[in-house]
């Protein structure tokens, strides 16, 4: 891939995946590219510089592939939402809404302790359904959410809205029209 200084540039965009009418914004090819994948985690990392940040959580999948960067970085833990049946151990659920019908992610109920400081992580806000069950597990478990932090925004969706409704600061290194 050719040398770029956005973000953006990196993602290729899938046509009629996994559906028709989709325009499928994949990031593997961010994640391949060594440069590209470095510009996104430092880009996510810098609004929140200097600021107490405890634990990364990381939505399931490609979340976990950012938070994990992201929390080796900041030298904190990284804590996996993961969907149903996935986490050994014990765990509390949350339920959200799908384009087409309903999804359960859980968390470890040990994962964060009351009062720590939480930067919540994926690749991409769409409706904001995941990041807001995301939210709420975290709260139920006692942690602040500092921020959360997306590389793909699909402002036609909503779910940026939808989680500054939630009192959220949502930070997302770029844009897509359409779905």
């Amino acid at each position: 891939m050719t040398r770029s200084n956005s973000v953006k540039d990196y993602i290729r965009t899938i046509v009629d995946f996994p559906h028709e009418g989709i325009m499928f914004r994949d990031v593997t090819t961010l994640f391949a590219d060594p440069r590209g994948f470095r510009m996104a985690i430092d880009q996510l990392l810098h609004p929140y510089a200097g600021l107490q940040i405890d634990k990364v959580v990381g939505l399931e999948a490609r979340g976990f592939i950012l938070g994990g960067a992201i929390a080796h970085q900041l030298t904190v833990g990284f804590v996996p939402v993961r969907k149903k049946g996935k986490l050994p151990g014990t765990t509390i659920s949350e339920e959200y809404q799908l384009e087409y019908g309903e999804a359960v992610v859980e968390i470890h109920d040990d994962a964060i302790q009351p009062g720590e400081r939480i930067l919540i992580v994926d690749d991409l806000l769409a409706t904001g359904g995941t990041a807001e069950a995301g939210i709420k597990l975290v709260e139920r478990l006692g942690g602040e959410i500092v921020g959360c932090a997306f590389v793909v925004d699909l402002p036609e969706l909503g779910g940026r809205k939808h989680i500054e409704a939630l009192g959220m600061d949502v930070h997302a290194l770029c844009a897509f029209d359409g779905t």
